[in-house]
């Protein structure tokens, strides 16, 4: 016998969730806006800076052990500064949300390992560990809700008929 499992539309769970539901949903895609934004313009001057500057780059993921980092200090940098703008925009963003969530991955296994570190440097380096678990969440986070009416996203899909 198979089990079937409601799922819960949590936009119109109503006044039983809370004061704030009503004014959350009301300006959900002012604050999904936001969100983009704080999270993607991380992303993109992180990213613009490493363009700028690929020979440092490189030597920084070569030092680090990364193997091939001719190739990857390019292709890193270009994910990071092409998909924080995505993010910004609200292009694809359920595809970008992924990318970045693998590359905030990638990028936490590769400098921050904690676990290496002792003292104050391991103290640092277990912060942005933290912060960087945070930030996938929020690509997680994003990838479930997508980009909201203010984006690119939302203006072709309004085109289309959809909401």
């Amino acid at each position: 016998m198979t089990q079937q499992y409601a799922v819960t539309d949590l936009t119109s769970a109503g006044s039983r969730s809370g004061p704030f539901d009503g004014f959350a949903r009301r300006h959900q895609d002012t604050f999904v806006l936001l969100g983009r934004l704080a999270i993607g313009a991380i992303f993109v001057t992180s990213g613009l800076h490493k363009l700028l500057a690929l020979g440092g780059f490189e030597a920084s993921l070569a030092s680090k052990g990364v193997p091939l980092a001719a190739i990857f200090a390019p292709l890193g940098a270009a994910v990071e500064f092409f998909g924080g703008l995505a993010i910004v925009l609200g292009v694809a963003t359920r595809a970008s949300s992924l990318l970045m969530l693998a590359f905030v991955i990638v990028a936490t296994a590769i400098s921050h390992r904690f676990w290496e570190f002792d003292g104050a440097a391991r103290t640092a380096q277990q912060i942005n560990f933290d912060k960087n678990l945070c930030i996938a969440g929020s690509f997680v986070l994003l990838f479930a809700a997508g980009a909201g009416r203010f984006s690119i996203d939302g203006l072709f899909g309004a085109r289309k008929g959809r909401p």
